[in-house]
């Protein structure tokens, strides 16, 4: 009587191999996908990431100076301020939106620069805490905290100086709990919102052209 055919099982110490290079690859996936900007810049010594047909022509009018650039899609509106253009005053804080650190302004209004990609600037005017003074005369709302002492140890300030215009131009800055409130989406980890309130305050007091 003929046997019964039996499939042949892998041998344990091959069966783990294949798991061994399965794992390998789907980390090395997954690693790359998670892989930060700064990461995935190193791809810069490839000649097809070179490859400028992959960047897409972008006019910015940036602090009243215009630029013509060209820039990959990826690119955020904050990586293109701070390293292409060396404007560093606006600062990167969480880099997801959460902080208000990156607070500019595009076209009057303020938006987080971290989650703006620049391509989507195309022919807006973007104005960022080294745009406000005008040579050596600061910005109202710049001396108003420096007046009130609405920063600690600074690094959330221009972005707190950039919303805080906004809030005024918003007509957010009514009352106390109307500011507290329109100015929620800009963290303060040294807890200086107070002296943040009151300068924005005597801005809106003042009645100055901002």
């Amino acid at each position: 009587m003929p046997q019964d055919h039996e499939e042949k099982l892998p041998e344990r110490n091959e069966f783990h191999e294949t798991r061994r290079v399965f794992i390998k690859q789907s980390s090395a996936v997954m690693a790359l996908a998670m892989a930060p900007t700064i990461v995935l810049k190193a791809t810069d010594n490839d000649p097809v990431t070179r490859d400028t047909s992959l960047k897409v022509p972008v006019s910015l009018h940036i602090n009243g100076k215009p630029y013509q650039l060209s820039l990959e899609p990826r690119t955020t509106l904050l990586d293109l301020l701070r390293e292409q253009l060396a404007l560093t005053g606006t600062k990167k804080g969480c880099d997801h939106g959460q902080c208000g650190a990156c607070t500019v302004h595009s076209d009057g209004k303020r938006i987080n620069s971290c989650l703006t990609l620049a391509v989507m600037q195309e022919g807006k005017k973007i104005t960022t805490i080294e745009g406000l003074a005008q040579g050596e005369e600061l910005h109202p709302m710049q001396q108003a905290f420096i007046k009130h002492d609405g920063f600690q140890c600074g690094y959330c300030t221009p972005g707190q100086i950039m919303s805080g215009i906004a809030c005024i131009r918003e007509g957010h800055a009514n009352s106390e709990e109307e500011i507290r409130e329109f100015m929620s989406g800009n963290i303060c980890r040294c807890g200086a919102y107070d002296n943040i309130v009151s300068a924005i305050q005597e801005v809106k007091e003042g009645g100055h052209n901002i």
